[in-house]
């Protein structure tokens, strides 16, 4: 997983710890910075569709 670009929200700073994405070919992987060992593998569909929810304000329960 070296090999792939891995990229976090620009509002996030190198103190914490954050979720970063790369993506290869027809997979997304995601993973924490902070146990960069522990990947989530998923297919760039449903990671596609995930987003279009996440911006259409259907996961705005889980946020603080």
């Amino acid at each position: 997983m070296d090999h792939l670009d891995w990229q976090r929200s620009s509002t996030s700073s190198d103190k914490d710890d954050w979720i970063e994405i790369a993506s290869e070919g027809d997979h997304v992987y995601i993973r924490q910075s902070n146990d960069p060992t522990l990947v989530v593998t998923t297919t760039r569909i449903k990671f596609n569709a995930w987003v279009r929810g996440a911006k259409a304000g259907e996961f705005d329960h889980f946020v603080a």
